[in-house]
């Protein structure tokens, strides 16, 4: 009898002690590699408040914005093992890792981050590549547009020959077709090269006028829309596979609809950070006529066919790839109005 209560009380303690844990949920870690109050962070919030509402608390997420958990270059690797949970990429930062999503990284002059994050995902939903096949995919986004903010007037694009401009990846390519000075440096570095008259200008999207207060420097915007950078969400994917099938379904249902959400809240802050500058600091923005955005896409058509290239290397229908993405983009333009 006492061997029998023994077992009684060990089996209800057991019980007790599974249930307590079903009911604190499970805590998944969500590293991304941006200041705070950037837009990949704020998503990760968004993201992360969704997930714990919809899944009634059957998950929580730990966030660790600014490179405090996995940094840009090692988040990759760093989600594949196991050191987080869920991380951010930006896909530029592997060169020739990812062929079919960097097609998103052309200079097809997309206009909306809404439009661009939604057609990478719609691209994305349709090849399902096999470069992220180690690796669970939650959702994907853009940056917005580049565009030009200089400390001189760039009101037409021959204003740009010899101008030195900080700039990274296929934009350094695109300055040099344009007869401008791409200079590759770290953000953190361009206020210091700007004040030392390094650069007189950087390439980028328009929040960081306001994020990184670049609109007390640079007074002058143009509006070139130069190519906006992809970036991808993924997850380990053996820490995917002890998800409860509902909660999957959670994350899987928020994909794309968090990629929405993602470029429709950029636009808005880009609109809200160039207002900010014009009232804080007079900015003034310049617009290219139909034609110099022609020569732009002309002038960077080497870039296109170098991806073609690659992503026939890598065994993909590159041709077939770039038409869907362009089909996307005026199907998506269409809907929103961009």
């Amino acid at each position: 009898m006492k061997k029998l209560m023994t077992v009684i009380v060990w089996t209800m303690t057991t019980t007790a002690l599974l249930v307590s844990a079903a009911l604190a949920g499970t805590t998944l870690t969500y590293a991304n590699f941006p200041p705070a109050q950037t837009f990949p962070c704020v998503q990760m919030e968004h993201w992360k408040a969704e997930v714990e509402k919809r899944t009634e608390g059957k998950i929580s997420v730990q966030t660790f914005p600014g490179s405090t958990l996995l940094g840009p270059k090692n988040m990759l690797r760093g989600v594949q093992t196991g050191q987080a949970d869920i991380g951010c990429i930006s896909l530029p930062y592997y060169p020739g890792v990812f062929p079919a999503m960097s097609a998103v990284n052309l200079p097809v002059a997309f206009t909306s981050t809404e439009v661009a994050s939604l057609t990478m995902w719609d691209l994305f939903t349709k090849y399902q590549p096999s470069e992220f096949d180690d690796v669970k995919v939650l959702t994907m986004f853009t940056s917005a547009p580049s565009q030009v903010m200089s400390k001189i007037a760039i009101k037409q694009l021959s204003d740009l020959k010899g101008v030195e401009l900080r700039a990274s990846g296929s934009i350094l390519k695109i300055l040099g077709g344009l007869d401008a000075q791409g200079v590759g440096m770290p953000m953190s570095q361009t206020p210091e090269a700007l004040q030392k008259g390094v650069v007189k200008g950087l390439v980028s999207s328009f929040d960081v006028l306001k994020d990184m207060n670049f609109a007390e420097t640079c007074r002058f915007e143009t509006i070139t829309n130069l190519p906006v950078y992809p970036f991808a969400i993924i997850m380990n994917k053996a820490r995917w596979e002890t998800l409860p099938t509902d909660v999957k379904k959670v994350l899987d249902d928020m994909g794309r609809e968090q990629a929405q959400w993602t470029g429709h809240y950029l636009d808005n802050y880009t609109n809200e950070a160039l207002a900010w500058g014009k009232q804080k600091y007079q900015v003034e923005v310049f617009t290219l006529t139909d034609a110099e955005h022609d020569e732009i896409k002309t002038k960077s058509a080497g870039l296109v066919e170098s991806w073609k290239t690659a992503a026939a290397k890598a065994g993909l229908d590159a041709e077939t790839i770039l038409a869907d993405m362009l089909a996307m983009k005026a199907k998506h333009e269409a809907e929103i109005g961009k």
